[in-house]
């Protein structure tokens, strides 16, 4: 425990207060020498004659005497006692039996005494508080620095992350090297009159390396940084936050050139007036002058805020507009080479067995942050130091991308055969109508062991990043996710609860493909429903539905028929190649798990689904009996397979009519 943690401020003056009140206390209670004895001895010595002089002291209830032989004694009385004792003590002062005389003594009140205990509370309030509020503060000297900005000033001691440690987000670093370039040398820049952009603001999912990047802006501009999260402006106080944000931009504007950093700026930076009952005035005001201190009437130039959110969509316009943020820069998730440096970064200094190849493991992490390909790399550190290994290997690395995704192996769950059984058709019936469908990804593993949430999972793996997704392949998409639901109903006659999470995603797409992305014939393409409000985000309340019962009706029969149909598709698979089922169960129920290898030998007599053109057209702007017509500069975009298959047919009978030069399509 610090001890001098706690005898540090306001605790240590509470204490030396009290210890001077108890002593101002004891001295004024002491009475020097007198011996104290029982108040009937005492009383007993005055009616003998024993006593020489006394003296009665009224407030305290006290008497002492002084006795022939110069003993002195003291003792209390209670009320009533004091007038028969002066009584006594007259008639013998009186018949002269005391030499000394007695007096009666009514002491005055200890003005400074009096003082502290008058203000003792008033001060032993003030110090709780000034106590509080220090702790509140974080302690030391900020005890009424309310006011003050909690920015950190990153010093050139603090160690450095440069551009060279950010992988997978080049048009961010492009973005953000200019910046540095105009701090350290703004001639460049102005003496072709260019002005340097006020803001810049990184926005993407999160851990796709946005506060990395200020970081590495840090490192390598060589100019003060300061760095503060949105959440340190506003607190308990009323103008707290306006005041913190005026005082950052003094000590930036002292300091210029300069850069503010402002980390999930939407803490203070969302929609002013939005919300459950209106906005947070306190919040409201702080962005007020944040607005004002970016590109207000008076403002000094040298100043580069940088800011950092994953929810650009609440923040407030006024902050978006040029002159504020004039760059807004997308630090979305890394590509296939984005995700390859990412995981030279976080290699480096850790030992690789020969067989760890890191482009593979790139492949095999689409969609990953990196974040959690940091992740991968740290899991497969910790897995090797736990087994007591020296090298990183393979198997290890795949582990790693699994217990991420998935979470780690529960290998204390005992399942009975039968549960067993039905979890390996379940994953079984994904893996096969993935395998047959023309669109659907690759199957790159099938497990029954539970790992995370899941009792088995199938994974499935693209073979390139995509961006775009056809009607198609989300019809593959759907009927692959109710392949396992199929499987159970196929070979058991009974659906089971396995299948929730398969039918949520199932059904959340089919949704979204007729009310987001206009892929139904029967409704056109239109978007329907404006989307959930967030009422604490900075948005709207509820739900605005902007169609008729009629359309609703319309938009859940859509939704039912697409999802009818995959499930139909799966059916018709899993029924043709039902052998192949179950032959693939017996290696699941053997092993446990199967790698992509194992699962292409076993699938080996499946034969794949022709591609389908699932496009129909809408009303007579593109009947569905007519073929497209291509130009030639459309014909130079497409490859040669592509045009092949276009030529030949689309699997539905169909063709495509070449746009002859000079003559009609």
């Amino acid at each position: 425990m610090d001890v001098k943690r706690y005898f540090r401020g306001p605790l240590l003056w509470i204490l030396l207060f009290g210890l001077v009140v108890l002593l101002f206390t004891w001295g004024a209670g002491s009475n020097g020498s007198s011996k104290d004895q029982d108040t009937s001895k005492v009383i007993q010595a005055i009616q003998t004659g024993q006593v020489k002089s006394a003296k009665i002291i009224d407030k305290d209830q006290r008497i002492e005497v002084t006795l022939k032989n110069n003993q002195e004694w003291q003792s209390s009385w209670v009320s009533g006692q004091g007038l028969d004792l002066q009584k006594q003590l007259q008639a013998q002062a009186q018949a002269g039996q005391l030499s000394g005389g007695y007096n009666v003594e009514v002491p005055k009140q200890n003005l400074l005494l009096s003082l502290l205990f008058s203000l003792l509370p008033i001060v032993v309030i003030v110090l709780i508080f000034l106590f509080l509020m220090n702790q509140m503060q974080g302690g030391g000297s900020r005890v009424m620095n309310f006011g003050k900005s909690k920015a950190k000033l990153i010093s050139k001691d603090t160690p450095k992350t440069t551009f060279s440690d950010v992988a997978g987000a080049d048009e961010a670093i492009e973005e953000l090297q200019e910046i540095k370039d105009f701090l350290q040398n703004p001639a460049k820049f102005q003496a072709i009159g260019a002005k340097i952009p006020k803001g810049v603001l990184l926005y993407g999912p999160p851990g796709t390396g946005k506060t990395l990047l200020a970081r590495a802006v840090a490192g390598e501009a060589g100019v003060p940084f300061y760095s503060i999260s949105g959440s340190d402006f506003v607190e308990m106080f009323v103008g707290v936050g306006a005041s913190r944000v005026r005082d950052l931009f003094e000590q930036a504007k002292a300091n210029a050139p300069a850069i503010i950093f402002i980390d999930e700026i939407d803490a203070v930076g969302r929609h002013r007036g939005a919300g459950l009952g209106g906005g947070h005035d306190e919040r409201e005001q702080t962005l007020n002058q944040l607005l004002v201190e970016m590109d207000g009437f008076d403002v000094k130039g040298g100043v580069i805020l940088i800011a950092a959110t994953n929810r650009p969509d609440i923040l407030d316009p006024a902050l978006l507009r040029p002159g504020r943020f004039d760059r807004q820069v997308t630090v979305d998730r890394p590509d296939l080479e984005g995700r390859k440096g990412i995981l030279r970064v976080h290699g480096r200094g850790k030992p690789f067995a020969p067989d760890v190849d890191l482009d593979v493991i790139a492949r095999r992490t689409p969609g990953f942050t990196g974040a959690d390909l940091a992740n991968v790399i740290n899991e497969a550190a910790l897995l090797t130091a736990r087994f007591d290994r020296k090298l990183i290997d393979m198997a290890t690395l795949e582990e790693s991308i699994d217990r991420v995704m998935a979470g780690p192996e529960r290998k204390t769950r005992v399942m009975s055969e039968s549960e067993k059984k039905i979890i390996a058709y379940h994953e079984g019936g994904h893996a096969l109508v993935a395998h047959a469908l023309p669109n659907a990804d690759p199957v790159h593993k099938v497990t029954i062991l539970p790992r995370g949430r899941a009792l088995g999972y199938t994974m499935t793996l693209p073979m390139e990043d995509k961006f775009l997704t056809t009607r198609s392949e989300m019809n593959d998409q759907l009927a692959m996710l109710l392949g396992g639901r199929t499987a159970e109903e196929l070979v058991f006659h009974e659906p089971t609860t396995g299948a929730a999470n398969d039918i949520e995603k199932a059904t959340a797409i089919a949704r979204n493909m007729v009310t987001e992305y206009g892929m139904s014939e029967r409704l056109g393409a239109r978007k329907f429903g404006t989307g959930a409000g967030e009422v604490f985000l900075g948005r709207d309340v509820g739900h605005e539905r902007d169609y008729s019962e009629d359309i609703a009706s319309a938009i859940d029969d859509e939704v039912r028929r697409y999802i009818e149909s995959a499930h139909d598709v799966a059916w018709e698979i899993l029924v043709q190649y039902r052998d192949v089922l179950d032959d693939l169960v017996l290696q699941l129920m053997d092993k446990e798990t199967l790698s992509k290898d194992q699962v292409l030998e076993i699938f080996a007599p499946i034969q794949k689904r022709p591609k389908q053109n699932s496009y129909t057209g809408y009303g007579k702007r593109t009947p569905s009996d007519r073929p497209p017509v291509l130009t030639p500069k459309e014909l130079a975009l497409l490859g040669p397979k592509d045009v092949q298959d276009l030529t030949q047919g689309n699997g539905q009978g169909s063709s495509v009519e070449l746009d002859k030069p000079g003559g009609e399509g």
